[in-house]
């Protein structure tokens, strides 16, 4: 994860005011905040805690623009420049104060909004940041409480990678998921379809795990005994139809040090959601290796190696297979 600050092009912060089981209302900024070093660091803090959250959905734009007035909105702002970012971000309170208020448990909080671009993309990013009570020392040597921005804990926020949605690329809107389904009304407000494949969830997992164990370097027995135990959580996770969490796959599957692990799965190159239920033939790979050759197929578990039934030298580029079924032995020597 990129520890660069963000190029930050456009700041502004409204503010949305709601309790839960409440109404709400909004209060609004006139004109976009200058770039403080402040600021470059409210906004540097936020895109490093969003990238290396885990429990994000990704999707695209919802094609209804009638029911969901935000992807219209950046159109305008981005591609048709009709429109300021001061108008794009007050369009866009309205819309979340809607969404807001059909989320009963939904609080407010000061929403920041940020067009800016990192290493990899142009970007606009949406966080709704809490207030909490904290303490100050004061210059006369006093102890005072102090509210300030809870910087710790991303509630709710979403990303449009503009740059991505630009060249027509199916997934460039991510959003948290967060626990249960609070988050849902923000999902809604960014007008985010987030339809996942469970096959291609499943295969982006697998991937993920593939990337943990080559960054991590483990030796053979280690790789295989950590594919053998995702093998083995997954297929029950798909056998029981429950779904995955990311945060939990690393508990399970690394838990000596599973924040490592996390921030593997966690990297925007996966896009990897949360909440899918496994599809049980994309963790094949975990436990068999399959390929084919022109003149043959072979097929094997990863157990094999270890019990010596199969063997891989290297140094001349050749299987062995070990204990071959009768019925093979006789095909293959024929009536000998």
């Amino acid at each position: 994860m990129s520890t660069q600050p963000v190029t930050i092009r456009d700041l502004v912060v409204h503010q949305l005011i709601k309790e839960a089981n409440g109404p709400a209302s909004v209060a609004l900024r006139d004109a976009v905040l200058p770039v403080t070093p402040a600021g470059q660091r409210l906004v540097d803090h936020l895109c490093q805690q969003y990238v290396a959250r885990l429990g994000k959905g990704f999707g695209k734009f919802e094609e209804d623009e009638t029911q969901f007035a935000v992807p219209g909105l950046v159109r305008a702002h981005v591609i048709d420049q009709s429109i300021d970012f001061i108008t794009l971000t007050r369009g866009m309170m309205s819309q979340l104060q809607l969404r807001a208020e059909q989320e009963a448990l939904a609080t407010g909080g000061f929403v920041l909004f940020a067009r800016g671009r990192d290493e990899e993309a142009d970007f606009l990013l949406v966080a709704l940041v809490s207030e909490v009570m904290g303490t100050a020392i004061t210059d006369g040597m006093h102890i005072t409480d102090s509210l300030h921005l809870d910087m710790n804990t991303l509630r709710v926020a979403g990303r449009v990678d503009l740059t991505a949605w630009q060249k027509g690329q199916d997934r460039y809107l991510s959003f948290l998921k967060g626990r249960g389904d609070v988050a849902a009304y923000f999902k809604l407000f960014l007008g985010c379809n987030d339809v996942v494949t469970a096959l291609k969830e499943t295969q982006k997992l697998v991937q993920g795990l593939e990337n943990f164990v080559a960054t991590t370097q483990l030796g053979h027995a280690a790789r295989d005994e950590l594919f053998e135990r995702a093998h083995g959580y997954l297929d029950e996770l798909g056998n029981d139809a429950r779904s995955v969490s990311i945060a939990d796959v690393a508990e399970k599957i690394w838990p000596d040090e599973p924040e490592k692990m996390r921030e593997t799965l966690a990297d925007e190159s996966l896009q990897l959601n949360d909440g899918f239920v496994p599809d049980r033939r994309a963790i094949k790979p975990l436990k068999r290796f399959k390929t084919t050759a022109p003149g043959w197929k072979l097929e094997f578990d990863r157990g094999a190696i270890r019990s010596g039934d199969v063997i891989y030298n290297k140094s001349n580029d050749t299987i062995v297979l070990y204990n071959v079924p009768e019925q093979l032995r006789k095909d293959l020597v024929g009536d000998e």
